[in-house]
């Protein structure tokens, strides 16, 4: 479903008037707001085939209605989102939920949206239909040479169809592990696992980037194999230069000092894009920025800080992406709020005044450090992203105009109230 242009012009001529006044009044209050404005515009957030459906939990799930069917109603759906903010103008494939049949008309149907694809995304955490051997003890870390063989078979397959697709990037999240003492031994897990790394790695392209996932916990609860950020800059290390880290926000121990490990991936020159989501309690895949905020926008000023540094383009040397799925909201009106957070966190880091607050960590003014942060989070720039977005062709307040045209309601008179978007 696309929604006809003339109603996004009418949607925005009604809130002009008052976008116009708070726009006017923050610009006299921030300097160079035009240069932020352009940032916005240019950063663009990748959304998954999988949030587009309702994720539920171990024990349940409850769908919503109207969810895509198919990987060209997955297309449509991202498309319309992005025609409703103008930051989302990529897509990030699973496979084998997202197997393109017709490689060219995938790729056609997705640049009549607007859209790119983003990392190619492998899965050996289930066991598919018709599949030979089971991961129930791990893929890429098992005692089993074969279904190690099977596991990096199935990478290099998904490294094929992103060549297809125009992707530049695979993204390998592994749930390999343990769950009692004495289960594995550790350095073999490691070292089996590395081995097929690099047996992937062979198969990437030149312009292409290994994202190495890592997660704290689940489904194997006493180890993981890819546990934390230094495993999996450990990884990245071993097998070259194109293979970086990916930083999952949900994928941390509680209180885990994200921020810190992210300006140290920096430095190092191995953070290679981000999963946002956010957590009360583990990877709860919530909307992005619903619970701790002030954490996104602190993330947000490391990365900044770090990018800068090295002379990195805010929106093309880093991979954004969501990583959400939940049980209780429309998947697209969350994916609308979860991106106007991440927009909203980054335009408060680009106010940050980085002169007063390196000048203040030199002279140990903790002080005057802490006020330079908050004066940035404290600014309420949604007037500024608002008008990036309107400038761009969006709508000023998306979910606004996505329930006024009952766009659900539209989904599911066309696809049927119990349709299936991912293989979760």
């Amino acid at each position: 479903m696309q929604i006809e242009k003339y109603k996004i012009a009418e949607h925005n001529d009604s809130l002009a008037p008052s976008l116009k006044r708070a726009y006017e009044f923050l610009a006299g209050e921030i300097n160079d707001a035009e240069s932020i404005i352009r940032k916005l515009t240019d950063f663009q957030v990748a959304i998954p085939s999988w949030a587009l459906g309702t994720g539920g939990t171990r024990f349940g799930r409850f769908p919503g209605g109207g969810e895509p069917r198919n990987l060209e109603e997955k297309i449509e759906d991202i498309g319309l989102l992005h025609q409703l903010n103008q930051s989302s103008g990529a897509i990030s494939l699973h496979i084998p939920w997202d197997i393109p049949s017709n490689p060219s008309h995938i790729k056609a149907l997705a640049a009549q949206h607007g859209l790119r694809f983003d990392a190619m995304n492998s899965n050996t955490f289930q066991d598919q239909p018709g599949q030979a051997l089971s991961y129930k003890f791990g893929s890429l870390q098992n005692v089993n040479k074969a279904i190690r063989q099977q596991a990096i078979d199935h990478n290099v397959e998904v490294i094929r169809h992103g060549i297809e697709l125009g992707s530049e990037s695979l993204t390998i999240w592994l749930s390999d592990g343990s769950c009692f003492p004495g289960q594995l031994n550790f350095r073999h897990a490691f070292q089996n696992t590395l081995e097929g790394l690099q047996e992937i790695y062979k198969h990437l392209p030149d312009n292409w980037k290994m994202f190495v996932e890592y997660k704290a916990a689940e489904p194997n609860f006493y180890s993981t194999t890819v546990g934390d950020w230094g495993q999996s800059l450990l990884y990245a290390q071993k097998l070259g230069p194109k293979a970086y880290t990916l930083v999952d926000l949900g994928h941390h121990l509680p209180n885990a000092n994200i921020e810190q490990i992210v300006s140290l991936l920096l430095m190092e020159g191995k953070l290679g894009g981000f999963h946002f989501n956010d957590s009360k309690y583990g990877d709860d895949d919530l909307t992005v920025g619903c619970m701790k905020p002030y954490q996104l926008f602190l993330i947000f000023n490391e990365l900044i800080e770090g990018m800068d540094a090295r002379g990195m383009n805010h929106n093309t040397d880093l991979g954004w992406m969501i990583d959400a799925s939940h049980n209780v909201k429309d998947p697209l009106e969350d994916l609308l709020q979860s991106v106007e957070a991440i927009m909203i966190s980054y335009a408060q880091a680009l106010l940050v005044d980085r002169n007063k607050l390196l000048a203040a960590q030199q002279e140990n003014d903790v002080v005057t450090a802490q006020e330079v942060l908050q004066q940035a989070f404290r600014t309420d720039v949604r007037s500024l992203v608002a008008e990036a977005r309107r400038r761009a062709g969006g709508a000023i307040n998306p979910i606004a105009l996505y329930r006024s045209e009952k766009v659900r309601d539209h989904l599911i008179k066309e696809r049927g109230a119990k349709t299936m978007a991912t293989g979760l």
